[in-house]
């Protein structure tokens, strides 16, 4: 109702009759104003023609087809200028003396036509999540709406032997934005599996949207959740449960288990879930997790491993002929 806004020299009674004639008009009235709607009549039959009501009743019925008109949210600047253009080729042909009869019709047929073309609004895809790609713009009330979807996902169960790795992916099915997006991690312990927020607390030191825990052990059974951020507002919320199960693996050596005993192992927060970083034969299965300090690491090893063996090869050259 803003567009009406705009025109405050309009009678009240115009402006009471739009309002109750708002869902018949559908995207016309949301993307023109009700002083162009009127100045077209006006060309057509005349400033105080007795068929004014009628001419806008004309222009209404016209255009009752796309009443339940729904696009995506980023072509409302394509369609509003489409309707700027037909507002211009109506008063071209009123002035020429056209019939708004026929020119209401053909009009609304052209901006059929129009809307078919637009970007088709993206489905949503369940089960959770603030899909912004999904966003849509409905003539009925001219107003915007995103998928009725939680913010929460179901929770996912992970199961893993004691001594052996958990590995959590904090990613959904849909589309995110390019930019901007951030990951948190929270942990609820004491073996809940819950989605209440208030059982959880900040892993402030897990970041980006994989994480892992190695070795796994018991204290660590319980609910993980991740937050994923853009621009500062959630477009949804992960939960994994993480449960523990079976002895030590084989090849934990009995001082590392009397060790822990003696000391009554519990996990520190330095020792929860943390972020993932790829091992030697990761990396040379995934080019891409090569990060800068990985690479410097590599180097470093390599030029040590070579300056070992130009050693030893000197020596025993050096010993060789010694003895010779």
């Amino acid at each position: 109702m803003a567009l009406l806004a705009q025109d405050s020299a309009v009678p009240s009674a115009l402006v009471a009759l739009m309002v109750l004639r708002a869902p018949a008009w559908a995207c016309l009235l949301c993307f023109t104003s009700y002083k162009e709607r009127m100045r077209i009549c006006q060309i057509f039959i005349g400033v105080q023609s007795p068929e004014l009501e009628k001419c806008e009743e004309a222009f209404a019925a016209a255009f009752e087809g796309l009443l339940d008109t729904e696009i995506n949210y980023d072509e409302r600047s394509h369609l509003h200028d489409a309707f700027t253009q037909m507002t211009h080729s109506l008063q071209e042909m009123a002035t020429a003396r056209g019939s708004f009869k026929v020119a209401f019709p053909n009009a609304a047929e052209k901006m059929r036509k129009v809307i078919a073309q637009l970007k088709e609004v993206q489905a949503c895809i369940p089960p959770c999540g603030l899909q912004e790609v999904a966003r849509r713009f409905r003539c009925r009330g001219c107003y915007s709406t995103v998928c009725d979807l939680p913010l929460d996902c179901p929770v996912k169960d992970l199961t893993v032997t004691r001594g052996n790795e958990a590995k959590f992916s904090c990613t959904v099915n849909f589309e995110l934005p390019k930019e901007e997006i951030t990951y948190s991690w929270k942990f609820a312990g004491g073996g809940v599996r819950t989605q209440d927020l208030s059982y959880f607390q900040d892993l402030p030191w897990a970041r980006g949207y994989l994480a892992r825990i190695r070795p796994v052990q018991p204290a660590h059974r319980g609910t993980f959740s991740c937050v994923i951020v853009h621009d500062q507002i959630p477009l949804a919320r992960l939960y994994f449960f993480l449960n523990v199960t079976g002895a030590p693996p084989r090849g934990e050596t009995e001082l590392q288990v009397s060790f822990r005993e003696v000391l009554r192992w519990a996990p520190r927060e330095a020792d929860m879930i943390k972020p993932w970083r790829p091992g030697l034969g990761e990396l040379l299965a995934k080019p891409e997790a090569l990060t800068l300090s990985n690479q410097c690491l590599l180097a470093a090893v390599v030029a040590l491993a070579s300056a070992g063996t130009t050693l030893m090869v000197w020596m025993f050259f050096r010993w060789y002929f010694q003895g010779s």
